[in-house]
């Protein structure tokens, strides 16, 4: 790496998907019917799809031969173990499943579960299990504009004073996160997670790793943290997995795959717990909801995601985009992130109170705008006090331009800069939401919006 200017794409295009270009009409009527809710726009009238980095990531020649190799038995398919992990894996259709098994498994009502920054499915499922989320993260992590290297950092005071409060029995497991996606993609030092993992270990509490961009993260240490500069993606990833007890994977980001994930476990007995509920809400243990071939491109997916050069690539991809935003004065977060570029849309809308959900009715005029789809990761995506039914508003209000891996050009991020400034030089045409329809649980993905006046989100 040493000498290199550029992080030039380590792949070529073999072939490619049409997308289809609409006229601003076209998509003013396409938001209106979807509620003003990208997640619910068909992506047919979507350009430049931002929503999200989960499963929409192109897959390589080697893992589409790799399908062509699927042992489809129902039982002990041969692409089982070409997974490897903690002692024990038990795949899953995707990563939440693995959340909800480890969370019914190991949180009994009334226990506290800390973490660094909640993720929406994690604490649903946490919440489902009868526990309670703390966040133990650093307040930096909080300032999108603090330059701390490492926000995705616990704080180990944090989690002393919860240990103090509540007792360490009280204490399900510690939730630990890389690439803390809440925070803007901030990852977390080598040394912090040794430091996490021996202050919980010390008290008996174990420690899972959500470990969706784990990858991303050992990148990160590698620029970032002194002392790995010389190290391999692969090493710096074991050394993360080897300091906790397990961990919850949603392949469908840094695995490169468009389904899959899977539990991974050290405990015996916990593992076959597990193995017992995932054939009642997945299938037999060694498939997990997956076909065998599913299994296969995961497998591959996996030694492609700790390529140095396809890493340098991606993330170079993501920092090509947000210098674009910062030299036009865009408020990002800072620094930027793993999986995508975190607008603050709080400073970008100032005129636009919390309650009128600035995030989300950014995210619907970018559209408007462009074509570009992104999501909401602020008030709407907090939900409400299960206690007062009050809307909570976290410190951070952010729309999340998600960059699949190896799927778009500079030339998509340039459009993607162009509108999202375009929008800031004009930021008095958006108009904020209200509600029309909230679904029960995670009402980010399904909830319906109307402008607060007249019937567009962006005007003129």
């Amino acid at each position: 790496m040493t000498g290199r200017r550029s992080w030039a794409e380590p792949w070529k295009v073999k072939m490619v998907e049409h997308l289809r270009m609409t006229t601003r009409p076209e998509r003013e009527q396409a938001i209106a019917q979807a509620g003003f809710n990208t997640f619910l726009l068909p992506s047919e009238f979507v350009y430049i799809d931002l929503l999200t980095d989960s499963g929409t990531s192109a897959m390589s020649d080697r893992q589409w031969a790799g399908l062509m190799m699927g042992d489809e038995a129902y039982a002990g398919s041969m692409n089982y173990y070409h997974l490897e992990s903690y002692k024990h894996l038990i795949p899953t259709h995707q990563g939440r499943c693995a959340e909800h098994i480890i969370s019914q498994l190991c949180i009994r009502p009334g226990q506290t579960v800390p973490g660094n920054m909640y993720f929406t499915t994690t604490k649903m499922h946490q919440e489902l299990a009868g526990g309670s989320f703390a966040d133990v993260i650093i307040d930096e992590a909080h300032d999108p504009r603090s330059e701390h290297p490492f926000k995705g950092n616990c704080d180990l005071k944090k989690i002393e004073k919860l240990i103090r409060e509540h007792g360490a029995e009280k204490i399900a497991y510690l939730s630990l996160e890389t690439n803390v996606n809440m925070a803007g993609g901030q990852p977390c030092s080598m040394e912090n997670i040794r430091a996490t993992c021996d202050l919980c270990h010390r008290h008996g509490i174990k420690v899972y790793l959500d470990a969706t961009r784990a990858v991303e993260n050992a990148y990160f240490i590698r620029e970032r943290e002194p002392g790995y500069a010389n190290k391999t993606l692969a090493e710096i990833l074991r050394e993360i997995c080897d300091c906790t007890d397990g961990a919850t994977m949603s392949a469908k980001k840094d695995a490169l795959v468009n389904i899959g994930g899977f539990l991974a476990v050290n405990d015996d007995e916990l593992a076959e717990r597990a193995r017992n509920m995932v054939v009642v809400y997945e299938g037999l243990h060694t498939y997990g909801g997956l076909a065998g071939r599913d299994m296969e491109a995961m497998a591959i997916g996996i030694q492609e995601s700790v390529q140095l050069d396809h890493m340098h690539a991606r993330i170079g991809q993501v920092e090509y985009l947000g210098h674009k935003l910062i030299e036009a004065g865009v408020p990002i977060v800072r620094p930027i992130g793993g999986h995508g570029i975190f607008v603050d849309a709080a400073a970008f809308l100032p005129h636009i109170p919390r309650e009128e959900f600035p995030a989300q009715a950014l995210a619907a005029a970018l559209y408007v705008d462009s074509g570009v789809r992104a999501m909401e990761r602020g008030g709407v995506s907090a939900g409400r006090d299960k206690e007062t039914g009050k809307n909570l508003f976290p410190k951070l209000e952010l729309v999340r331009l998600t960059l699949p891996r190896r799927v778009y050009t500079q030339a998509h991020m340039d459009v993607t800069a162009e509108s999202v400034i375009a929008l800031l030089e004009n930021s008095r045409k958006v108009v904020g939401l209200r509600f029309t329809y909230e679904p029960k649980y995670l009402r980010f993905f399904q909830a319906r919006f109307e402008p607060v006046r007249g019937n567009r989100v962006l005007e003129g």
